[in-house]
């Protein structure tokens, strides 16, 4: 099973071979493509890495997150997967994680009452925090 990661806060200067050079040490087992916009040709600041396994991708978002390129430090997380039936031309709109947490946040505006579930990679910091925030107020 391959497994997408969104690269976000490419710089708009930079070709898929520059982004495929990043992650050389992973050999044919690494994907890249670089969204560009048609006009222009240049990179929309955003791109796409296909992996082959789950451990593969933790990897690559331990290693390469905040990673910086060309004086741009990158944002990487698992792509939100394509709906059936989504085209290569709507790959921009729905497989960006931004959009899609905009998407989920118009959802809630009206007035559904389902609970923001926490990023399941930061879920043992978030209990530490929480666990800090209740000794600090039993002491006060």
């Amino acid at each position: 099973m391959s497994v997408r990661l969104y690269i976000g806060n490419l710089p708009k200067e930079l070709e898929r071979q520059e982004l495929a050079a990043v992650f050389e040490e992973y050999g044919d087992a690494v994907t890249t493509k670089v969204i560009t916009d048609r006009k222009t040709g240049k990179c929309r600041g955003f791109g796409f890495v296909t992996v082959k396994s789950d451990e593969e991708a933790d990897q690559i978002i331990e290693k390469f997150n905040g990673y910086v390129l060309k004086e741009s430090p990158l944002k990487i997380e698992k792509a939100n997967p394509r709906a059936k039936g989504e085209g290569e031309g709507n790959e921009a709109s729905s497989n960006t994680p931004s959009n899609s947490r905009r998407k989920g946040k118009a959802k809630k505006s009206g007035g559904d009452n389902e609970a923001v579930q926490p990023d399941p990679r930061w879920a043992q910091e978030l209990e530490k925090l929480k666990e800090l925030l209740a000794a600090q107020t039993t002491n006060s």
